[in-house]
């Protein structure tokens, strides 16, 4: 399980075939590294995966076919959010997480909508997310995007909007984000066990 509370921001360093997908090599950035054994879960952008090796301050993992189908942002190059595992005694700070990603969205619009005396500002990011998962999204609820926790600000059908302030950017990598950009889309588990509850008693 995981809370959305970004730790560090890594780089995918390195892509080879392995199998039917990838295995990936990360350098990760901020991240501590001391307490991770092989076998270990981390939050990559949001998708929970297995590191199957750890060579200095890079670390692997394997990604599968079914995973690079319903993920975005592994390829080699790119920056990824990063989160270990929940331990059972960490302060839950965003929202529970399974880092199982459900769908991947498509970034409508990102901007400023706030600028302050210092010059920083809150951003405005609206998502088109796959209809299959716009009945889970609400208004005030949680949501992760590339693995970080956020508030739901307003729904219009399949799209949603959130407000990103200054820690949010400089901490994460949702900064880089543009129009067109895909992102990976984890909803609220409460949401899709009280949707799955209504349709059994219906």
């Amino acid at each position: 399980m995981f809370t959305g509370i970004v730790q560090a921001v890594g780089k995918v360093a390195a892509t080879a075939p392995k199998g039917d997908g990838l295995r990936l090599a990360i350098v990760p950035g901020a991240l501590d590294l001391d307490g991770v054994a092989i076998g270990d879960s981390i939050a990559v952008n949001g998708c929970c995966l297995t590191v199957t090796a750890k060579e200095g301050r890079t670390v692997a993992f394997d990604v599968s076919a079914e995973t690079l189908s319903c993920t975005a942002g592994l390829d080699g190059g790119r920056d990824v959010n990063l989160e270990l595992a929940l331990r059972l005694a960490d302060r839950l700070g965003g929202h529970l997480m399974s880092g199982h990603v459900d769908g991947v969205g498509t970034v409508i619009a990102f901007d400023r909508v706030a600028e302050v005396a210092s010059g920083d500002g809150s951003f405005r990011l609206e998502i088109e997310a796959p209809a299959p998962l716009a009945r889970f999204i609400a208004a005030k609820g949680s949501i992760a995007v590339d693995g970080v926790s956020l508030t739901v600000n307003g729904v219009a059908g399949s799209r949603f909007h959130l407000n990103l302030i200054p820690h949010t950017l400089e901490v994460t990598t949702l900064a880089d984000l543009r129009p067109g950009a895909r992102v990976n889309l984890e909803v609220d588990l409460i949401a899709r066990y009280v949707a799955r509850l209504a349709e059994a008693g219906a």
